[in-house]
């Protein structure tokens, strides 16, 4: 029987893992070593800022081990979504790291640079083919949209991978990935396409994200057949459970039962899961059911301005009592107090604020809820400069300080600040843009791959 067995280095690249354990994994004789380096999750910042979330130094530490055991081994390492955006600077940048790894061990290798970004222009051009198509709740997007662009990426499938092993790369870097594609790329190659592959990469993605209780970041293996995919850590400590792997495929997924990617769609809705012994789980019946149309979805972001925050906490039961109000009253002051000092008007910035202790998270309150005996307060601007933010924040943060209630008179200090100063920058504020596909006839049309030896 055709098995392949692989090693998730850890759930995302930089967010550390035990070494121990990622050796154990090592010790039974995996067929490639994947490790997701990005995401969505931290929101549309870092793809528009072309910024990593985690350090250049945690990043360093995870991939020693893994080129270590990629070498020794003699197996590919796959890396996808960069830098955590994936984008071409990304990729780059750890690609830099790879070959300061290399070089200081010692140690060489064929290593592919996969990239990812998609222009303007090649944007616009798939839009005026009519193969730029919208998803669920996509935003309005025409060429106006496009232009206002600050970056975007398309997010690959297997085969930019599986081009880039069959070149010989040892170590592939990638941009945007699917982050099943990072896991699915080499049982592909071999011959193993099927539900069980399709579902393992899906578990495999956040590392030891799939178990029960998992006490910090770490190592994941799986073990793929013909019909079936066996779920286990490698560390002792930690275990899978029916129920854990299960809900893990809900993570990052809208559907219980099905999974979209670039070639196709994964169905799990005949999936088994039964325990192994007392830490694994064997996962049987997935299917995966090819599309007639290879899409890539496209992630864009667009720059929304500069952001100034301020933190600030409320204790007086006077101004409890009526904070809303209070807050309501203020804010309003403090927008006609910027139309006056500064000549900005309304429609050119936005004024926001959260109440912590009242609905700071969800932003919304139930009509009889009661405050405790104090609040936390964050506001922010954001504004087309930062020295516009800057300066409406100057006005918002003192305004509020001094704001009067009938129940006190002279000048009053309604907010205890933290620090001094007590608003600082937040720096470039982006938004998603985009929530498309791109229709192809060739899945690595969008894709460039760069072959180096280190």
């Amino acid at each position: 029987m055709n098995v392949i067995r692989i090693v998730a280095g850890t759930g995302m690249l930089g967010t550390g893992y035990s070494i121990e354990s990622f050796r154990k994994a090592l010790s039974l004789k995996p067929d490639v070593i994947g490790c997701d380096a990005g995401s969505t999750d931290p929101g549309p910042y870092y793809l528009g800022a072309d910024q990593p979330m985690v350090s250049r130094e945690a990043t360093k530490r995870d991939l020693t081990y893994m080129i270590e055991g990629a070498l020794e081994y003699e197996i590919p390492l796959l890396i996808g979504t960069a830098g955590t955006a994936g984008t071409n600077k990304l990729v780059d940048w750890t690609v830099e790291i790879v070959a300061e790894i290399l070089q200081e061990k010692k140690m060489h290798c064929r290593v592919a640079k996969i990239y990812s970004e998609i222009s303007t222009d090649q944007l616009l051009n798939y839009y005026s083919q009519g193969k730029l198509k919208p998803l669920e709740n996509a935003p309005e997007l025409g060429e106006e949209e496009i232009k206002r662009l600050s970056k975007a990426v398309g997010q690959m499938g297997v085969e930019p991978y599986i081009e880039a092993l069959k070149n010989d790369a040892q170590i592939i870097i990638a941009g945007r990935s699917s982050d099943t594609s990072i896991y699915a790329a080499v049982p592909i190659m071999k011959g193993l396409e099927n539900g069980a592959v399709w579902h393992a990469a899906k578990i495999l993605e956040c590392g030891a994200g799939c178990v029960v209780n998992r006490l910090h970041p770490d190592s994941m293996f799986a073990t793929i057949g013909e019909d079936h995919f066996v779920i286990e850590p490698p560390n002792e400590k930690m275990s899978c459970s029916p129920a854990s792997v299960l809900s893990h495929f809900l993570y990052e997924n809208t559907d219980p039962y099905y999974l979209k990617e670039p070639s196709g769609t994964l169905d799990t809705s005949k999936a088994t899961y039964t325990e192994q012994g007392e830490r694994a789980v064997k996962v049987a019946g997935s299917e995966f059911h090819r599309a007639d149309q290879y899409t890539i979805r496209v992630e864009g972001v667009e720059l929304v301005g500069h952001r100034r925050i301020c933190i600030g906490g409320i204790r007086d039961p006077f101004v409890l009592k009526q904070l809303s109000e209070f807050l309501e009253e203020a804010f309003r002051v403090v927008k006609r107090k910027v139309s006056d000092s500064l000549a900005i008007e309304e429609n050119d910035y936005q004024l926001a604020h959260r109440v912590y202790g009242q609905a700071g998270v969800m932003g919304r309150l139930e009509p009889e809820r009661e405050f405790g005996h104090e609040v936390g307060l964050l506001f922010e601007v954001i504004a087309e400069t930062p020295e516009q933010s800057e300066a409406i924040m100057a006005i918002a943060w003192h305004t509020l300080l001094h704001h009067p209630i009938k129940e006190w008179s002279g000048l009053v200090s309604q907010v205890a600040f933290p620090f001094s100063p007590p608003d600082v920058s937040m720096g470039e504020v982006f938004r998603f843009a985009v929530n498309h596909v791109i229709e192809v006839q060739d899945p690595l049309e969008l894709f460039t791959i760069d072959y180096v030896e280190l």
